[in-house]
């Protein structure tokens, strides 16, 4: 566990220096695409908690080719990166719903781009055919190809009222599918969702732990502006963690999950001009730090904890 040093957790940027050598910046991508929970196959506003882009805010414009969207991220993060290695990172809407030819062009778009390394693709588990895990597989023969599939939780009931559109056995035989072709599997989880408690939680951190994924992004419920979630919250209240209460819940996550499992996310930073809560969650830097701090104070380690106060 000491390898990981101040971090405690196995972090993306640890695992992408000792697998590929070097640091990598993720560049985030709009390939064009919609969802079917947006275009009435299962529903026409997305999930509850769905913004107007689709969890693509921080996308370049999808009026761009992808070799041009790379090029404008590029520039963007010049202040903060001075490398030429990069993640493509597909994030907005669902980044397998359409033909496999709109496909299999954005995707060589980015792969054939010499400064990318890896091609990150966010997507439903009922969004893999057969003719999409071919297109994968070939892909992943040419460079590093992930998936990153948005599960947010375990319980069903939550499911529903989130409005995900899928049962837990379309998640796990996507899983399946994409390990039988060698693709790593990232799992997107929300923690602070309506109705769920503390146990709940840790309870969908102990089922990811049973299946073979690679990687898991926590990201703490953000309610936007114009979203269905902000008009829910509005009207019915309910639990948002403070900062101290979320460092609790993370802590007991890293503890309970599996070592080998890469932590890409401990929390997640919504586009300020949309946040309606938690307001803390805008200082990203300090949420950061106050999430190291706890971790130390109580000497807990992903996979592990020695003390609790």
């Amino acid at each position: 566990m000491q390898k990981w040093g101040e971090r405690r957790y196995y972090s993306l940027d640890y695992y992408i220096r000792e697998a590929y050598g070097e640091k990598m910046y993720k560049l985030s991508l709009d390939g064009g695409m919609t969802c079917p929970n947006r275009d009435g196959t299962l529903g026409n506003n997305g999930c509850i908690f769905c913004s107007a882009g689709g969890s693509g805010d921080f996308a370049s414009a999808s009026s761009l080719s992808v070799a041009e969207q790379i090029e404008a991220a590029k520039q963007m993060v010049q202040a903060k990166y001075s490398g030429h290695s990069f993640i493509a990172y597909f994030q907005a809407y669902t980044n397998t719903y359409a033909p496999v030819s709109h496909l299999e062009d954005i995707f060589l778009q980015a792969i054939s781009h010499p400064d990318i390394k890896i091609i990150s693709i966010a997507t439903r588990p009922d969004c893999l055919g057969s003719e999409v895990l071919d297109l994968l597989r070939r892909l992943n023969e040419m460079k590093p190809v992930w998936i990153e599939l948005g599960l947010q939780t375990k319980h069903q009931e939550t499911a529903d009222f989130i409005r995900r559109g899928y049962d837990l056995s379309v998640f796990e035989i996507a899983v399946n599918s994409l390990r039988a072709i060698g693709i790593p599997v990232i799992v997107h989880t929300i923690l602070g969702l309506p109705g769920e408690n503390h146990t709940n939680m840790l309870d969908t951190v102990s089922y990811l732990n049973q299946k073979d994924i690679q990687g898991i992004k926590f990201q703490l419920l953000h309610i936007l502006k114009n979203t269905d979630l902000a008009e829910y919250y509005s009207k019915t209240p309910f639990w948002i963690p403070t900062l101290d209460e979320y460092n609790d819940l993370l802590g007991d996550c890293v503890a309970l999950l599996r070592p080998d499992i890469v932590i890409h996310r401990l929390t997640g930073d919504g586009p300020k001009p949309l946040l309606i809560a938690p307001l803390w969650t805008g200082d990203k830097r300090r949420v950061l730090n106050s999430i190291t701090k706890h971790l130390k104070s109580l000497d807990i380690w992903q996979g592990k904890r020695y003390t609790k106060n």
